[in-house]
C-alpha cells in the first residue's frame, strides 16, 4: 500500500515534533577536571574534550554522566592540550590556540569560535536537547552562505543544503534516485563551507541518524534515536584542514596494492571455471587491460561462504594461478550469512563457539539470505572477527589476495530488510542491541577481513572492498555504491556521490562502471567507462537477465573507445599511485569537488558534473545521450586541452566539443605530472615514464612516488618519491629532479621530459644542463618538447 496513492492519504499526515524535545536546561555547577569540563544541566549533563587545539568533542547525556567511550570510528586518543578557563558571570569560555568554546550559562547554549574570533557552530533559541524516547537532538544556527558537504552515499547533488538526510545502512536493489534517502553506508559527518572558509561537525551515534537542513531557513538540526549527542566541532579553516582533522579521528586510507588500481571485470555472475578462463583469454587476446575478475555469489556451493562449487569451479587452484600468470587477481565474493547446515563447519564451529548474533534470551537470530536460513557473525565480539578472519585462509591458500563483502548491512530477506532490531550484540562484554550497532556491522565485518588477510598475505597488503559502512570505514576496504542502474541519470549520480563519499574520508571509491541493473548501451558504456578511467575504484559490474556488458559487448565501434578508455586508465597510473599514496597520509581525497581547491570561488560549490583528480587534473564528461558538447567551468589560471594542448583561460566557462571518442580533459597550468605508457596490467613492469610538465609564468612543482605495489615495505621508506621543480619565463625552462627518497628502484627502461605549450625559441634546462638538441624532439602542431634522460 506505500507504493500507491495511499501513501499520501490525509489521514496519514504526520504530527509535528515542533517542542516535543525538552532543552537540556540552565547551568547548575562545573568541574575543570584533567583538561575536561564536566557541565551539569538543569536537565542533562554536558563535558567538553579537547582532541587537538583545533578539535572539541561535546558530549551530552539526558539521564547520567557522560561516557567518554568513543565508538568503533574513532582512532584518535586526546593530546595533552593546553585549555584555559575562563569563568564568568554568564558563561564559561574554554580557549586553546585553535578554538574558543563559549557556554552560556541559562538557558546552557553552545557556540564555537576559530581562532580569528568567526563563529564556526553557534546556538540559539535552542540547543542541546531531548523527548520521552530518549532521542537526542542539537540545533545549531545556519548561515545564508552555508553549504554542506560530505554524508557519506548520498544520491542528488553535491551541496546537501536544504536536504534531510538519514543514516541507516540499507539493502536498497531499486531504486536509487534523489528520493532514495538510506543507502549502504552510514557517515554521521559535514563539512561546512562558509564564505569561503571551512570547519566540520562529526556526531560519534550508532543509532540510526539524521540530518536536516531543509526543515527551517536559519537552523540546522541533527539528532539520533538513542544514545548520546556525541560530536565533534573541527577547526579548519580550509577544507583539506578539515579532511585532516576528520580523517585524524577515524583513521586514513592504507596504500591499496597497485593492482586494486587497475581495471576490474565483474558479472552477477560468471557461473563457471570455463566462463571465467574464457573471458580472461578474450581480454588478453583483445590487448585489453585487466587486473581483476570478480566472482559473484555463483562460485560458491549453495552459496555457503568459504567453498566453491565443485562442479562450476572443479579446479579453482589451477584457475586462480592460471589467472595470476596473465596478471589477473580473483576477488570472490563473500557475504555475511552463513547457511543453517549441521554438517556446514563454518555453522558447527560458530555455534560451538558462541560467536553468532542472538536474542536477549540466548536463541539464535536467524534470517533468510542467498543460502536460505542463516545466521550472521556477532562481528561486534574480537572473538568473532578474529575466527572470520582466520578462515580466509580457505582463499589466500588459493593464491587470492582481494576479498568483495556483500549484503553486509547485514541484509536480510524481509520487511525491514535487516536483522531484527531486539538482537543482542556481546559487543566485548558491553552488550548491544541491533538497534544501536546496525550501522556498524558491516565496518567490523571489514575490519575482520582486512585484518585476517593482512595476516594470512604474508607481508602484501590486501584488497578488501565492501557495500555497508560507517565512519572510518576506509581503515580497512574501498567502497563501492552498490546497486545502481544502466540509467544516465545514474552516471550523472556517480560524480557527486564518489566526490562526497572522498569529503567524508573515504577515497577508494566508484560506481558499477555501465550500470548494475537495467541493460546498459553502447553509448551508455563507453561514456561511464570514460568516468570509470578517473574513478578511484575501476569495476564494470552487470547483473544476470540484463544485456552483457564486457568492453566489446556492443560491437567493434564501442569497443575501441570503452578500450581506449581502460588502456587510458593504465598511462595515467603513475599520477594515480602518486595521489593515492598522497591520500593515504592526508586523508585529502583521490577524486575531489572543485570547491576544495576553489573554496573562495563560488561557482564551484554545487558543480556536480565536473571534478578533479589530484590538484590539477581537471574531468569534464558527457552525461547525457546523443550530447557531443558541454560547459566546462574552469577555475583561475589558464588550463591545457589534454588532447589538444589548446590553452584555456580560467574563471570563466568554455563550451566544449567533444565526440564519443573524446572525454574532456584540461591540465592546470603549473602542473607536472607522470604518466606511463599502456600495459596489459600492472603485473607488467612500466617501460617507460613520461614526465609531462604544464608550464605557467613562475615557480611550480610536481611530484612522482613509486614502491613495489604490493608490500607494506614502503612505510619504511622503500620507496621511490621524486620531485620535480620548474622555473619558467618564456626564454627559459629550467627543470631540477630530486630524490626526496631513494629506496625503491622501479624496473623501467627510460624517463622522459615531456615540455608542453612552448616553441623552439625555449630553452630547456635540466639539472644545470642545457636539453642537447640530438635528445631533443619537437611537435610543431601542438608545441611539444620531449627529452629522454
Amino acid at each position: 500500500m506505500e507504493d500507491t496513492s495511499f501513501a499520501i492519504h490525509p489521514g496519514k499526515r504526520s504530527q509535528s515534533n515542533a517542542g516535543s524535545y525538552r532543552d537540556v536546561g540552565s547551568v547548575r555547577d562545573h568541574q575543570f577536571v584533567e583538561r575536561q569540563l564536566k557541565v551539569n544541566g538543569e536537565n542533562g549533563y554536558v563535558h567538553f574534550r579537547f582532541y587537538r587545539t583545533d578539535i572539541v568533542r561535546i558530549v551530552m547525556n539526558p539521564s547520567a554522566t557522560p561516557s567518554m567511550k568513543s565508538s568503533v570510528a574513532l582512532v584518535k586518543e586526546p593530546e595533552d592540550v593546553d585549555v584555559e578557563l575562563r569563568e564568568m558571570e554568564n558563561a564559561l569560555m574554554l580557549q586553546t590556540t585553535d578554538l574558543t568554546v563559549h557556554i552560556q550559562k541559562s538557558p546552557l547554549r553552545v557556540s564555537v569560535y576559530d581562532k580569528e574570533g568567526r563563529a564556526l557552530v553557534t546556538e540559539g533559541e535552542r540547543g542541546m536537547a531531548f523527548d520521552a524516547d530518549r532521542r537526542v537532538i542539537g540545533y545549531k544556527k545556519m548561515e545564508e552562505d552555508d553549504h554542506f558537504y560530505g554524508f557519506g552515499e548520498k544520491s542528488g547533488f553535491l551541496d546537501k543544503r536544504g536536504e534531510k538526510l538519514t543514516m541507516w545502512n540499507t539493502d536498497v536493489y531499486a531504486p536509487h534516485n534523489p528520493e532514495t534517502d538510506q543507502l549502504y553506508q552510514s557517515i554521521p559527518y559535514f563539512m561546512v563551507l562558509r564564505e569561503g572558509r571551512a570547519h566540520g561537525l562529526f556526531l560519534d551515534n550508532t543509532f540510526k541518524t539524521s540530518f536536516d537542513m531543509r526543515s527551517e531557513t536559519d537552523t540546522l538540526s541533527f539528532s539520533a534515536e538513542g544514545g548520546q549527542l556525541d560530536y565533534y566541532v573541527l577547526a579548519g579553516p580550509s577544507p583539506k584542514d578539515v579532511l585532516e582533522q576528520y580523517t585524524t579521528l577515524t583513521g586514513k586510507m592504507p596504500l591499496p596494492p597497485k593492482w586494486a588500481l587497475g581495471y576490474h571485470q565483474s558479472r552477477y555472475s560468471y557461473e563457471t571455471e570455463q566462463e571465467v578462463r574464457e573471458l580472461a583469454e578474450t581480454f588478453v587476446e583483445k590487448g585489453i587491460p585487466l587486473d581483476a575478475i570478480h566472482l559473484d555469489i555463483h562460485y560458491m556451493d549453495g552459496y555457503r561462504v568459504f567453498t566453491f562449487d565443485e562442479d562450476r569451479f572443479p579446479d579453482p587452484r589451477k584457475m586462480i594461478e592460471d589467472l595470476k600468470e596473465q596478471g589477473i587477481h580473483a576477488v570472490p565474493i563473500v557475504d555475511a550469512g552463513v547457511k543453517e547446515d549441521p554438517e556446514f563447519p563454518i555453522y558447527k564451529e560458530g555455534l560451538q563457539q558462541d560467536l553468532f548474533c542472538k536474542y536477549i534470551e540466548g536463541n539464535l537470530f536467524f534470517g533468510d539470505v542467498w543460502p536460505g536460513n542463516s545466521v550472521f557473525p556477532d562481528f561486534t565480539k574480537a572473538a568473532a572477527r578474529k575466527w572470520w578472519g582466520e578462515k580466509y585462509k580457505y582463499y589466500s591458500d588459493l593464491g587470492i589476495e582481494g576479498i568483495w563483502n556483500d549484503m553486509n548491512e547485514p541484509a536480510v530477506f524481509n520487511e525491514t530488510k535487516t536483522m531484527a532490531l531486539k538482537a543482542m550484540h556481546e559487543n566485548d562484554g558491553d552488550p548491544k542491541t541491533h538497534r544501536e550497532l546496525h550501522n556498524v556491522y558491516g565496518m567490523l565485518m571489514e575490519q575482520s577481513t582486512y585484518e585476517g588477510m593482512k595476516k594470512l598475505l604474508g607481508g602484501k597488503r590486501p584488497f578488501v572492498l565492501t557495500r555497508a559502512g560507517f565512519a572510518g570505514i576506509q581503515r580497512y576496504s574501498a567502497v563501492w555504491t552498490g546497486d545502481n542502474r544502466s540509467f544516465w541519470e545514474h552516471l550523472a549520480m556517480t560524480l557527486p556521490m564518489c566526490m562526497n563519499l572522498g569529503v567524508a574520508g573515504v577515497p577508494f571509491c566508484g560506481s558499477d562502471v555501465g550500470g548494475f541493473a537495467h541493460d546498459s548501451s553502447g553509448q551508455l558504456l563507453a561514456r561511464w567507462t570514460q568516468v570509470g578511467a578517473f574513478l578511484p575504484y575501476f569495476r564494470n559490474h552487470s547483473a544476470l537477465n540484463f544485456l552483457r556488458q564486457e568492453p566489446w559487448s556492443f560491437g567493434e565501434k564501442y569497443e575501441t573507445i570503452v578500450t581506449k578508455y581502460i588502456r587510458l586508465r593504465y598511462k595515467w597510473m603513475p599520477y594515480l599511485y602518486t595521489i593515492f599514496k598522497e591520500a593515504s597520509e592526508s586523508g585529502v581525497p583521490v577524486m575531489r569537488p572543485l570547491f576544495i581547491e576553489y573554496p573562495d570561488d563560488s561557482k564551484t560549490y554545487n558543480l556536480s558534473d565536473q571534478f578533479l583528480v589530484g590538484k590539477t587534473v581537471l574531468v569534464a564528461p558527457i552525461l547525457k545521450p546523443d550530447t557531443f558538447h558541454r560547459a566546462v567551468y574552469l577555475p583561475s589560471g589558464q588550463w591545457y586541452d589534454y588532447w589538444t594542448d589548446r590553452i584555456y583561460e580560467g574563471g570563466q566557462h568554455h563550451l566544449i566539443e567533444a565526440d564519443l571518442e573524446t572525454l574532456p580533459i584540461f591540465i592546470k597550468a603549473g602542473s607536472i605530472l607522470p604518466e606511463g605508457e599502456e600495459r596489459q596490467s600492472t603485473a607488467v613492469p612500466e617501460e617507460r615514464i613520461n614526465i609531462h610538465v604544464y608550464p605557467c609564468r613562475g615557480e611550480f612543482a610536481g611530484k612522482w612516488y613509486d614502491d613495489d605495489g604490493e608490500t607494506f615495505e614502503y612505510l619504511d621508506e622503500k620507496a621511490l618519491l621524486k620531485e620535480f621543480h620548474c622555473q619558467f619565463d618564456e626564454e627559459k625552462l629550467k627543470l631540477k629532479i630530486e630524490d626526496l627518497y631513494n629506496g625503491f628502484q622501479p624496473h623501467l627502461g627510460s624517463m622522459s621530459i615531456v615540455v608542453h605549450g612552448i616553441d623552439t625559441e625555449t630553452e630547456v634546462w635540466v639539472n644545470d644542463k642545457k636539453a642537447m638538441t640530438d635528445h631533443t624532439k619537437f611537435d610543431h602542431k601542438r608545441d611539444i618538447v620531449k627529452l629522454s634522460i
